[in-house]
């Protein structure tokens, strides 16, 4: 029998600390060959930081992590043969063009891709005289992504590569990652975009205070908050018109399988039939005097997941 493949990256008991600030805490994974795996977490959870670390260029102060068996401690010449890494902001040198940056990044490599094949795998023939000061947002990102790709790695680091970008450039850079994906390449994709990751990522990690709080596939993790529907209801008068034995109440009435939380001005509720809910709620709300003001209904997201996690919106600070 064939000895089983080694995890494209493997991550173990990773600490890291600034001064009192406990970045990383603790904190596992594991990813497959081949697999496309998700970070996502909000500013300051430890997921950059976690990056950096697999990425070579922040040591930790302990714990384990090792890319296809290597280390960095011991292997990083090798390692960065076999590694590509978009950061989430790339400072490109604005007086070369786009050919003369991708062809620079050729030359660190002992073996690679094509400088044309990769310039027209990320969309850029016709920026290839261009200099790089005369790139949109969008354009660069993708430059930065052929300079992560010239080395032909099989290991992948994009971190947030989409943020900043218009709809139709994000769009553009997932159908490039879909297509990575389908070259079977490992690809670690750190994002605050859910419709994002539910696109791209096979398996996703929920990381909040330097741990993996939640992991599985998007259709797991959503099935986990055992929700068939998120109702989402505000009244005239606003947030102050309940008080909070009235919403334990309302949220016994419709069976919500979490409390009522705030949310845009009223309250969410995660329920399990809603076509019975929704009735019982109009009835707690009438019988209370409270008027509707909005009313409105969205399948489970991994944003609900990661709410019901941890009391906050994946986006705040």
């Amino acid at each position: 029998m064939n000895a089983p493949e080694a995890p494209a990256l493997l991550v173990r008991a990773l600490v890291k600390r600034y001064a009192d600030v406990v970045a990383v805490n603790g904190l596992d994974l594991e990813v497959a060959p081949g697999e496309c795996f998700g970070l996502l977490g909000p500013n300051g959870a430890g997921k950059t930081t976690t990056i950096e670390i697999c990425e070579g260029l922040t040591a930790p102060d302990s714990g384990d992590v090792t890319l296809a068996g290597q280390r960095w401690s011991h292997d990083a010449r090798a390692l960065r043969q076999r590694v590509g890494i978009q950061l989430q902001e790339t400072q490109l040198s604005e007086k070369l063009t786009v050919e003369e940056t991708v062809r620079l990044f050729r030359s660190f490599y002992t073996k690679g891709q094509g400088v044309d094949r990769v310039i027209g795998l990320v969309q850029l023939d016709e920026k290839r005289a261009s200099r790089v000061g005369t790139l949109s947002g969008g354009q660069k990102q993708r430059l930065a992504l052929a300079c992560a790709l010239i080395g032909d790695p099989e290991l992948l680091f994009l971190d947030e590569p989409t943020t900043g970008l218009d709809p139709q450039s994000r769009r553009q850079l997932w159908e490039l990652v879909e297509s990575l994906k389908a070259d079977g390449r490992t690809i670690v994709l750190t994002t605050h975009y859910m419709d994002e990751a539910e696109r791209l990522c096979d398996r996703i990690a929920i990381v909040d205070h330097g741990k993996v709080i939640a992991l599985g596939t998007p259709r797991e993790l959503i099935a986990s908050i055992a929700a068939t529907q998120v109702v989402f209801f505000a009244i005239e008068g606003g947030e102050g018109a309940l008080d909070a034995a009235a919403l334990d109440a309302i949220a016994a009435a419709v069976k919500a399988t979490h409390a009522p939380r705030a949310a845009d001005g009223g309250w969410e509720l995660h329920v399990a039939a809603p076509h019975e809910a929704i009735p019982a709620l109009l009835e707690q709300l009438r019988a209370r005097g409270a008027k509707i003001a909005e009313l409105r209904t969205h399948s489970p997201t991994l944003e609900d997941v990661f709410v019901t996690l941890t009391g906050r919106a994946l986006r705040d600070g």
